[in-house]
């Protein structure tokens, strides 16, 4: 499928987790890879190379903290100097910070989550939209916790609303250049983020050692859909969508790929 065909799309977060799951899967459609991650990524980011260059695609790796402007406006250089264009971008990276109570958490993780969730959103769209051609397109990733709040997660949930502010503002202004701006909100999804010891014991403190099959149940119950978590290709399946001409005329919307979580009546 060509879905994406003689397009060239920049992702950030690009090395690991969903971030590679959205270059393969357009790169599987015919598009040409920027990939962006942390300089300490280096090794991440060369597997996202080589799994590009499975499946057929072109790709180019470039070092840069989203917190860095300059960084990234280098990075989107270097991709045009090589592809010659940018049609579309994925402003992927984030993080999750240690979770606790809003007035128990510690400064620099609030501000760790506002700089790159938030603001690396906006470095990101302000370093490549005044190089996109008309007809582009942004998707932005959000959350759920981007539509709803979750107890212990005061500033990831402050980003990534922040993110939906963000997606819609830019929807209006750049609708007259015929740019397209969108949020995608995953759920629980099946990367590292999520399937880690400290996550687990967080939700299972009734157990003593918690592994990934303890945690499934819990999660599980949260979505309408019964499963504990979607994959990464799942939501990078919406991200495709959205920058394809498919949805052509889809702009200023959010998209939960979340199994039914925030739909749930609880």
């Amino acid at each position: 499928m060509n879905r994406m065909l003689d397009r060239v799309v920049l992702v950030t977060g690009a090395g690991r987790g969903m971030g590679r799951s959205h270059c393969v899967r357009l790169a599987e459609e015919g598009a040409s890879i920027i990939a962006v991650d942390l300089a300490s990524s280096s090794d991440d980011l060369a597997t996202t190379a080589d799994e590009i260059a499975w499946v057929g695609g072109a790709c180019i790796t470039a070092h840069a903290d989203v917190r860095d402007l300059e960084a990234l406006r280098s990075a989107v250089s270097t991709g045009i100097e090589r592809f010659g264009r940018l049609d579309a971008v994925v402003a992927n990276a984030g993080i999750y910070p240690a979770a606790g109570r809003s007035w128990e958490l510690d400064d620099d993780d609030w501000q760790r989550a506002l700089d790159v969730n938030l603001t690396g959103a906006w470095h990101t769209v302000k370093a490549t939209v005044p190089q996109m051609v008309s007809g582009g397109a942004v998707v932005i990733i959000g959350s759920t916790n981007a539509i709803k709040g979750t107890a212990g997660t005061s500033h990831y949930c402050a980003s990534k609303h922040g993110v939906v502010g963000l997606a819609q503002t830019l929807a209006n202004e750049l609708g007259a250049q015929g740019i397209r701006v969108n949020a995608v909100h995953p759920g629980s999804v099946g990367t590292p983020m999520i399937l880690n010891d400290t996550v687990f014991a967080k939700l299972r403190p009734d157990l003593a050692s918690p592994g990934a099959e303890d945690a499934a149940v819990a999660l599980a119950s949260r979505n309408l859909l019964g499963v504990p978590w979607v994959d990464p290709v799942d939501v990078s399946n919406a991200v495709l969508f959205l920058l394809s001409d498919e949805a052509r005329y889809v702009t200023g919307i959010n998209v939960a790929v979340d199994a039914g979580l925030l739909a749930k009546v609880s």
